[in-house]
């Protein structure tokens, strides 16, 4: 389940393999089984908890400064009242301060859909939209 949650994320926000190592995002996903049957589907819950980390995102005024970039990958679980818990940096950007504002913004995104287990998201900081449709990335 872990794997396929992250592979889901991954999809969701449709990185190029070339830009990022960790996007190797599958082209096509399996038939998913859930512990929330009614309601959002799991995709959609995924893609709201990715967007409201990405529209809490504050840029590192150093990082944008040094004019780095970069992915991190960020590991939690989703407590009964909704907000994440037990947040830690699961694959790093390269940059110990995009991590920690990854690791900020989770926290920041308040109350979250629910997901059963521990979830991996990628948390992307661009200085630069990578196309007019790209609307999920840090701006600075």
């Amino acid at each position: 389940m872990r794997a396929l949650v992250r592979a889901l994320a991954f999809a969701l926000l449709a990185m190029p393999a070339a830009a990022d190592p960790l996007a190797a995002a599958p082209t096509r996903v399996a038939a998913l089984e859930d512990a929330m049957p009614r309601g959002a589907s799991l995709e959609e819950r995924l893609g709201a908890i990715c967007a409201r980390v990405q529209a809490v995102l504050a840029y590192p005024p150093v990082a944008r400064a040094r004019r780095v970039e970069g992915t991190s990958l960020v590991a939690f679980e989703i407590g009964a009242n909704g907000l994440a818990r037990d947040v830690e940096i699961a694959a790093t950007s390269g940059s110990a301060h995009l991590d920690r504002a990854a690791a900020r913004a989770v926290h920041a995104a308040g109350r979250l859909p629910y997901v059963y287990g521990r979830l991996e998201i990628p948390v992307r900081f661009a200085l630069e939209p990578r196309a007019p449709e790209d609307s999920i990335a840090a701006r600075p």
